[in-house]
């Protein structure tokens, strides 16, 4: 999955989802546990709530997000034949199922960390109620747009990649034009091993799902692609909304999403639901 960023847009919106430029290793053996946030038994990831004493000395809040990598079909031979550990666990007829234990290089966890963590990191990724919202052009007006001018926000690591002070080994393509320029950067999402992806990574555009985001996990402009195989966390119909629809649409009427009212969800906790709720709209 890859990402495009424009380069010109309003400094407004979300957090930094795993540190700034220049950022240490973390300290991940002296994790303290305080809770599980959330776990998904379909996407075998799991997110933790810990605690790592800071510079001051003082503990700090971090958020862990531990995902079981998927299957590499290069390394299936050595999955299979070295020094792999195969546990009946039961067996019936023809049938039976086993607890395989590979080696330590082929048991590899993808761990993202969010840390220092704020609060509000916490309750982004504690398991939440979800509510749709229907927002008319006027709901904009009135709740959505003053909700997001009151936020302060830091998007601080857009610009450590745009301004290549962070991950600029990552960037698959810079256009610098100033007015319609943009930077293709893989999503933290995948891990650039799944041989899958990489064959597909020349693949015709039919074959891809091209999109925007409302809401937006943060507000910076920016395009997510994904193969059209793989079942991408945000891609459902309440939140994701293909690029072609959205220039065909715009085409047709430059004032179309200012008239046309939108479908998204959101999160019991988020203070954007309860300005709706306050509203009477949700």
């Amino acid at each position: 999955m890859a990402e495009a960023g424009g380069t010109k847009r309003k400094r407004e919106g979300e957090e930094d989802p795993g540190g700034g430029a220049g950022a240490g290793a973390f300290p991940l053996a002296e994790l303290c546990l305080r809770r599980v946030l959330r776990e998904s038994a379909r996407d075998k990831t799991i997110f933790l709530h810990g605690q790592v004493n800071g510079a001051s000395g003082d503990a700090e809040d971090a958020v862990v997000i531990l995902e079981k990598t998927p299957f590499q079909e290069e390394s299936i031979s050595d999955l299979l034949k070295k020094h792999t550990k195969l546990q009946l666990q039961m067996s019936n007829d023809i049938y039976s199922t086993y607890h395989l234990y590979p080696p330590p290089q082929l048991s590899e966890i993808k761990t993202t960390v969010v840390y220092p963590a704020t609060e509000k990191h916490l309750q982004k990724y504690l398991r939440q109620e979800v509510y749709l919202i229907r927002e008319t052009g006027e709901d904009y007006k009135n709740i959505t747009l003053p909700f997001i001018q009151s936020q302060s926000f830091s998007i601080q690591w857009v610009y450590n990649i745009l301004e290549k002070k962070a991950e600029a080994d990552r960037i698959i393509h810079e256009n610098p034009d100033p007015s319609s320029g943009f930077i293709l950067i893989p999503d933290f999402k995948w891990n650039q091993k799944q041989e899958a992806i990489l064959k597909r990574f020349g693949m015709a555009g039919s074959q891809l799902r091209i999109y925007l985001h409302y809401q937006p996990s943060y507000f910076h402009l920016h395009v997510h692609f994904t193969a059209l195989g793989y079942d991408a966390p945000g891609c459902s119909v309440e939140r994701a909304h293909l690029l072609a629809d959205v220039i065909d649409n715009l085409e047709l009427d430059p004032q179309y999403y200012q008239k046309r009212t939108l479908t998204f969800a959101l999160r019991a906790d988020e203070t954007l639901l309860k300005k709706f709720q306050e509203a009477g709209k949700a």
